[in-house]
């Protein structure tokens, strides 16, 4: 009787058993409706801002506009990955865009006054980064001083060191060609940027199906080839579009100088983001990261040296406000005193917010900052191109991060009163 009964019973689906899409499906939306909604608010407002955009002002999705966009926000797009860093531990660096500022002219008065090679230069302009995280972090980790008044303190204060560095208001010019090539001149020739194109498809595929086989041998339920597929499809055809659409001429005169190919600046912040994205999931000082910022008690009591943590959480930030300086200096072709001011700290800090990093601490990726950062790219551009006056672009762009602050908060408390956190 009992073998009859056990029999007539469905099969019991293990957990090396690959969920089918309509489960996998399933599962995401009730992920989704308990708060767990990720990037996907970021993904529907660039969308949504793309058409709107686009309908409005058909030059939008023009080729030379379309370069426009990668080069424009590609310094917010760096200093907003710093910061994913910082907020992860629920800690706020308001420093960040003036050290950006500090680390730029370090660059130009070591290329221009001192006559020092590009790479010196870099290698300093990264270096006083660090120094400056260094010492917020240990004023924040160590002295017990909160992050906001520290980072307040370093606001003002590097909007000095930035105007003794160019002697109080001079525009030091960056003529160095390497340097130019960064976000100013640089472009990939066309067959480099497919090719890229075919390796990153390619190396993505493979760390999902690996990632796949990896849950699979360890008893996880693992995602269905489907939606794996589907993903690396969307990529292709996503990466392809944007290969095809960089690599038509956008030059007017392209005898004198041709404007063909993938700006060098998309492939230095990928490859930074590519490997940040690494440190953050695969490695134990990742880890670490989400634990302290999850909880810091438990993660000390779990033996992590948390004040470790912190300090290195603003050595990275300030170090990739150093990153996004650099290409500040390299688009500009020179530094003055608005260097790293006027909107871009609140504009990486959008970034990283808009694309889903917690202001709470404990949730965020890499990938949040470059969506963020093409979310507030687009709309500078589409606002830029409709002539919309500034006090309504500034409104806008406000309104745009007070609700994904909000969608933040109310994503945390769905969360927690559905018990996923």
């Amino acid at each position: 009787m009992t073998a009859v009964t056990s029999a007539a019973q469905p099969p019991v689906e293990t957990a090396q058993t690959p969920a089918s899409l309509s489960t996998y499906v399933r599962n995401y939306a009730a992920r989704v409706r308990g708060g767990d909604m990720g990037a996907l608010p970021a993904v529907l407002g660039l969308v949504v801002l793309c058409i709107g955009f686009g309908i409005a002002r058909p030059v939008f999705f023009s080729a030379t506009n379309f370069a426009n966009l990668f080069t424009q926000g590609a310094a917010v797009v760096a200093i907003a990955m710093g910061l994913v860093f910082v907020l992860l531990l629920g800690e706020i660096d308001l420093s960040a865009g003036f050290a950006s500022g500090v680390c730029a002219a370090v660059l130009a008065v070591l290329l221009t006054e001192h006559h020092l090679p590009w790479y010196v230069a870099i290698l300093a302009a990264l270096v006083t980064g660090a120094v400056i995280g260094t010492i917020i972090g240990f004023l924040v980790a160590k002295v017990g001083i909160p992050s906001f008044v520290v980072t307040l303190a370093g606001f003002l204060a590097f909007q000095g060191v930035l105007l003794l560095l160019v002697k109080n208001g001079t525009n030091i010019a960056v003529n160095d060609p390497t340097i130019k090539a960064i976000d100013s001149d640089g472009k990939l020739p066309p067959v480099v940027g497919w090719a890229l194109l075919v390796i990153a498809v390619a190396a993505f595929a493979v760390l999902q199906l690996r990632r796949r086989t990896s849950r699979g041998k360890r008893g996880l339920t693992v995602e269905p080839l489907s939606v794996i597929v589907a993903r690396v499809g969307v990529l292709a055809v996503i990466g392809g579009v944007a290969v095809y659409v960089l690599n038509l001429e956008r030059s007017r005169n392209p005898a004198v100088v041709s404007l063909r190919g993938v700006p060098v600046v998309v492939l230095i912040l990928g490859v930074i983001a590519v490997a940040w994205t690494f440190v953050l999931s695969r490695t134990v000082y990742g880890r670490h990261i989400y634990a302290v910022g999850g909880n810091r008690e438990a993660a000390r009591r779990a033996g992590i040296n948390v004040n470790r943590i912190r300090i290195s959480v603003f050595v990275i930030g300030s170090s990739m406000a150093a990153v996004g300086g650099i290409i500040a200096a390299s688009r500009a072709n020179s530094v003055d005193p608005n260097t790293g001011g006027s909107t871009i700290l609140l504009y990486a800090v959008g970034a990283a917010v808009i694309g889903g990093t917690s202001l709470f601490g404990g949730k965020g990726r890499v990938l949040d900052a470059v969506l963020g950062g093409a979310l507030m790219a687009v709309i500078e551009n589409g606002m830029g191109l409709m002539g919309v006056s500034a006090g309504i672009k500034y409104a806008f762009t406000g309104g745009v991060l007070l609700l994904a602050a909000g969608v933040d908060a109310l994503s945390r408390r769905r969360a927690a009163a559905t018990g996923l956190r």
